[in-house]
């Protein structure tokens, strides 16, 4: 049989076609190549069988070798075992609490606190408990710290872990300044609750005149019209009496702490005599007379800030300064007309005098030597004067009602300064001034309207919204104003022989 072959045509031209015939094959040679093809074959066949035996000395025979592949399996199963095993115990490790690297043997010992002690007396609920282990003073201290917030603070609540995680993972997705300024005491609206007044375990009959709370303890001070001068421990609770010491003939104008605390100071309003009450002696000592000092009254006071002294209001703008180790006049300073308030600054060197003219006149104490003096910004009558204790305010209440607050350190260099507010919330004579001892509210009142009292946010110079307020009356006329030591508390003396205590939301200390 023949191959065709087709060609491509010409142009032009028809199909082309072309034969090619099959290749003879010689038998010798044919025969010659399949020999050959033979003998590789056999010597692959030799090799192969090499091969072999070289495998079986290294590797085994093939069913050893299975026998070693199913042994390093299970070997490798097992190892991966054993390190999912040690990795599960390492977490779980992790999860349980550490031991202390250090044990103090004196820790574990129980301390006994001695309840006797002023300080601690009214965590005390039997004379049996004269002694406390610490721990479970604590656990007294902080029941006692919960009842008298009215339960748990929220910030004191414990939180879930994964909340808290959260807000460690957004502080750490946030940048900014987080160490910006802020008011700790914020204005507007002042979080305050209504307590059990001060002196409800024993009511004036009469109208009080001053309400003053201890500097270390937790203890009040009331006086009044009718006579008598009585001392309440404060816990907004029940405030029990303490103390109540009735003067003979000797209605109480006005009465004030000491210094140290130890002694109350009490005058009347037409008597030349005072009286000293020892509270830690339990002695009242009259002081009849005082050498050198030429009034027919001793009535206004208040006490000097080196504590061994009593700055007298005289009359015909006269001030004495009286020493409580003599009883005498060591010195006497004089303004123009008729003094209205006094208040010393922060540190007792200097003097703030108001009068009645409205003219406030600066003193230095050391100097005797009136530094400054200016006339108080649209004041006809001057009526009160207070100063904070931070040194940086200066209040001047007049009979308007009109509170001009100042900065301390203009008052002292300027003879005309500008007040930065007047305060004109009261449409009655201003009678009272006193700032808090955080220096961050101004309290004004008048004891001539029922309600008229306000509380100022100093930061803001804005007067609080919601105080007083109540569906009935609660101030009434105010004759006295005064904060606790840390501010935790306010009250006031009125003419129903009450006074009126609240609490604040904003400190938790007394």
């Amino acid at each position: 049989m023949e191959d065709v072959i087709k060609l491509p045509a010409a142009p032009g031209d028809g199909t082309q076609t072309k034969k090619r015939s099959r290749p003879k094959v010689d038998p010798e040679e044919e025969e010659k190549l399949r020999q050959q093809n033979l003998k590789k074959l056999a010597v692959l066949g030799e090799e192969d069988g090499t091969v072999k035996r070289l495998e079986s000395l290294v590797f085994g025979t093939e069913d050893q070798l299975l026998e070693r592949l199913v042994e390093l399996t299970g070997d490798l199963l097992l190892e991966e075992d054993r390190d999912e095993e040690e990795e599960e115990e390492e977490a779980h490790q992790e999860l349980q609490p550490r031991q202390d690297a250090w044990v103090d043997e004196d820790d574990e010992l129980e301390e006994e606190v001695d309840m006797t002690h002023r300080y601690r007396r009214n965590l005390m609920k039997g004379e049996a408990e004269t002694t406390m282990s610490k721990q479970k003073l604590h656990q007294r201290m902080r029941e006692q710290f919960q009842k008298s917030m009215g339960g748990t603070p929220s910030w004191a609540e414990s939180t879930d872990d994964d909340d808290e995680d959260d807000d460690e993972d957004d502080l750490l997705r946030r940048t900014g300044n987080f160490v910006a300024s802020s008011e700790s005491l914020p204005g507007g609206i002042l979080r305050v609750k209504k307590c059990l007044p001060a002196n409800s375990a024993r009511p004036s009959e009469d109208r009080l005149t001053t309400v003053q709370f201890h500097s270390s303890a937790q203890v009040i001070l009331t006086a009044g019209l009718d006579q008598s001068l009585s001392l309440f421990q404060v816990d907004g609770k029940t405030n029990p009496k303490i103390q109540s010491i009735h003067l003979e003939r000797f209605p109480i104008h006005k009465a004030q702490f000491s210094l140290d605390g130890e002694m109350v100071i009490a005058t009347s309003l037409k008597n030349k005599m005072f009286y000293l009450y020892d509270m830690m002696d339990g002695r009242v000592v009259p002081v009849h007379s005082i050498r050198g000092l030429n009034e027919a009254r001793v009535k206004e006071f208040c006490v000097c800030p080196d504590g061994g002294e009593l700055l007298l209001t005289g009359t015909n703008g006269y001030l004495h300064l009286l020493t409580l180790k003599t009883n005498e006049v060591i010195r006497s300073l004089k303004i123009n007309g008729d003094v209205s308030g006094v208040a010393f600054s922060h540190d007792g060197r200097k003097l703030f005098v108001n009068s009645e003219e409205g003219e406030v006149c600066v003193w230095d104490v050391r100097n005797s030597q009136c530094i400054n003096r200016f006339s108080d910004d649209g004041c006809v009558r001057g009526t009160s004067i207070a100063t904070s204790r931070n040194g940086r305010y200066l209040a001047c209440g007049s009979q308007s009602g009109v509170v001009n607050i100042y900065s301390q350190e203009a008052c002292l260099n300027s003879a005309n300064p500008k007040p930065l507010k007047a305060v004109m919330n009261l449409l009655t004579s201003a009678t009272s001034l006193t700032f808090n001892p955080s220096s961050e509210i101004l309290a004004i009142a008048s004891r001539v309207e029922d309600e008229a009292m306000r509380l100022v946010h100093l930061s803001s110079l804005t007067v609080f919204s919601n105080f007083p307020v109540a569906k009935r009356k609660v101030v009434y006329r105010t004759s006295c104003l005064d904060f606790s030591p840390h501010s935790g508390f306010f009250s006031l003396a009125n003419n129903k022989g009450h006074a009126p205590l609240f609490r604040s939301d904003n400190q938790s200390d007394f």
